[in-house]
């Protein structure tokens, strides 16, 4: 069995998965640039939603200011991202994570699929999700309690089958039964969110993101 933390290593901290698909060797996989920043993004999106980021992380993605010359609303969610995460440091931004996803009982969004389905935790979303997760050959890493539908935990996933090459028809089917339905909703909230400072530019650039998503897996299946 694979630990699939080593395929997603640049790009997510504390990866939820493990796998039993034995295509994969350890050895990298040659992709193209678009899919790389495909990985990219998702892998970013879950580590700054798995985690409060550390300085270190706070300062990769202030590259993002002025890293494209396009004017289309991703390129300035971006844009935004970079200069939000200039300007932060991360002891603020911990207490904002926690303010956000944590809180005394329960931070301010719950960034769960099931939830933001039904209303309600580990309902029958999560159980489509795990069922799904089996034959696709993830397992959870040991310790982990967090159920499957966590928003990070989506992203990495949404990573890992792009870095293996997973064809475009698995990739769009498992984004549009697990993802579509909730997560631009989801950063839509965060951007509006009470309690967010930093994470505004997160959920916008999430919103933005997510669009051009399901727009390129249309496109491609």
């Amino acid at each position: 069995m694979n630990d699939l933390s080593h395929r997603t290593q640049n790009n997510s901290t504390n990866n939820q998965w493990t796998s039993e698909e034995a295509a994969y060797a350890g050895e990298a996989i040659c992709l193209d640039e678009e899919q790389q920043c495909r990985v990219g993004a998702y892998g970013m999106l879950a580590q700054l939603l798995r985690n409060p980021p550390d300085q270190q992380v706070l300062s990769q993605v202030s590259a993002f200011t002025g890293l494209t010359s396009e004017v289309d609303e991703l390129a300035l969610s971006m844009t935004m991202l970079g200069l939000s995460a200039a300007s932060s440091n991360c002891g603020a931004v911990d207490d904002e994570f926690h303010n956000l996803f944590i809180g005394m009982g329960r931070g301010e969004l719950v960034p769960y699929g099931s939830w933001y389905q039904t209303g309600f935790l580990m309902e029958r979303p999560l159980g489509r999700l795990r069922d799904d997760l089996v034959r696709l050959g993830f397992q959870r890493q040991q310790g982990v309690t967090e159920p499957e539908d966590h928003v990070a935990a989506l992203c990495e996933v949404m990573a890992i089958l792009i870095q293996e090459s997973q064809p475009f028809q698995l990739q769009a089917e498992f984004f549009e039964t697990h993802m579509a339905g909730w997560l631009e909703r989801f950063f839509t909230d965060l951007s509006e969110a009470r309690s967010a400072v930093f994470y505004k530019a997160v959920g916008r650039f999430g919103s933005a993101y997510m669009a051009l998503e399901k727009r390129y897996l249309n496109m491609t299946v």
